[in-house]
């Protein structure tokens, strides 16, 4: 069984990596702290069996990196471990994608729970009793998704960088790829999103915020 933790934060990586081998003590767990790490582990290592998965990520902007990730890798059960305890945020949480949806705050026994939950093929919740399946995002934030979905993997890094600010020069550098390269990324990101410029892209994305959506 390998468990991928995606969290950038040392202590509670640690402490959830201590939880996940309680209860698979046979596992191995792969550690990263970025949007940008996640998908260099997959590309270059076969699929894990499961992805614990933070919304807080340095490289993400809300549900983006849970977007992109069920998208490019449908078959890969992911479950969200997330400091907001906001249950608008855990449905909207299973909306795009997750298994299931555990607070930071949550004693083991839940992650135990969850975790062989998802694993079985359910989907979990902290208050189960509340599960369902109506869908609690506004068009704006499912069509939005569905743009999300058509990006590559590496325009979904230059996106996210865009996001951050940086400059075409600057995402250029980091990609190790040329400005001309990343001109090409922007155009067809824009072309995807249906936005005319860099101010209408970080707008758009503004809707994938942890907050409840406004309808």
């Amino acid at each position: 069984m390998n468990i991928l933790i995606v969290d950038d934060h040392p202590l509670f990586r640690s402490a959830l990596t201590q939880t996940v081998l309680q209860t698979l003590p046979e596992a191995v767990i792969s550690e990263t702290i970025s949007v940008a790490g996640l998908h260099e582990i997959l590309e270059q290592q076969p699929e894990p069996d499961l992805v614990l998965l933070d919304l807080n990520l340095p490289d993400a902007t809300g549900f983006s990196a849970l977007i992109h990730l069920r998208a490019t890798y449908p078959a890969l059960p992911v479950i969200v471990v997330s400091a907001h305890e906001d249950h608008a945020i855990m449905q909207r949480a299973l909306a795009h994608g997750a298994l299931a949806y555990i607070p930071k705050s949550a004693p083991p026994q839940q992650i135990h729970a969850a975790i062989h939950t998802v694993l079985a093929g359910a989907t979990w919740l902290p208050d189960q009793q509340h599960l369902n399946t109506n869908d609690p995002r506004d068009n704006r934030e499912t069509d939005l998704a569905e743009k999300l979905k058509s990006l590559t993997p590496q325009q979904f890094r230059v996106l996210m960088m865009v996001a951050e600010g940086l400059l075409n020069k600057q995402i250029a550098y980091t990609l190790e790829v040329s400005e001309a390269t990343i001109k090409a990324h922007i155009t067809a990101i824009f072309r995807k999103m249906d936005v005319q410029n860099r101010t209408q892209a970080v707008l758009a994305l503004s809707t994938l915020n942890l907050e409840a959506p406004k309808i």
